[in-house]
């Protein structure tokens, strides 16, 4: 299994979707298995319950997600590494890529966003640059991989990651590679 870590609008999700259609494997967002689990939407659940019961479930779901040996990339939540169990899920039954993520770059993609609970604030770029100083280290823990997202494309980060993967045989590597389009390359 293939694990995408990092701040809340680093890219986990959109990388997730497009790095395991290039691989031909499954998607797994744990935040929408999570929301499906519980009935509503995240930051409901942390309005009425608390971020302490969301991360309980949070830690069962990726327990029981990394448990199985289906071939598959798994989209975290951005706080999915505050608990030592939930690194450690991850980092020994998987292979971790921590997309890393300026708080100032991922303020300008997030500013316009109501939907993450915890950028609500009054100042949600100090708040990120916070979330940054706090889980910066527990990403680099929990990594196999740091892949600096910086301005590059959604295609570019994708072909970073894999090669990355590649490079520690975490993936077969592909005979003559893709083809830009995504044709299959020539015989």
């Amino acid at each position: 299994m293939i694990v995408l870590i990092g701040l809340p609008g680093s890219g986990k999700s959109t990388i997730g979707r497009h790095l395991a259609r290039r691989l031909g494997v499954a998607c797994i967002d744990s935040d929408h298995v999570i929301e499906h689990r519980i009935g509503c939407p995240i930051r409901e659940f942390f309005e009425r319950e608390g971020e302490e019961a969301f991360r309980d479930i949070e830690e069962a779901t990726i327990d029981e997600l990394t448990a199985g040996t289906m071939p598959a990339v798994l989209s975290t939540g951005g706080g999915a590494v505050l608990r030592a169990a939930t690194r450690a899920h991850l980092r020994e039954r998987g292979q971790v890529v921590y997309l890393h993520a300026l708080p100032e770059d991922i303020y300008r993609r997030l500013r316009h966003d109501t939907a993450r609970p915890l950028l609500q604030v009054d100042d949600p770029l100090q708040r990120l640059r916070d979330l940054y100083a706090q889980r910066d280290p527990l990403y680099r823990e929990t990594a196999h991989f740091v892949i600096e997202t910086g301005r590059p494309s959604v295609a570019t980060l994708v072909n970073m990651v894999v090669m990355q993967l590649e490079l520690a045989d975490a993936v077969p590597r592909r005979v003559g590679g893709p083809v830009p389009g995504g044709a299959a390359p020539r015989q």
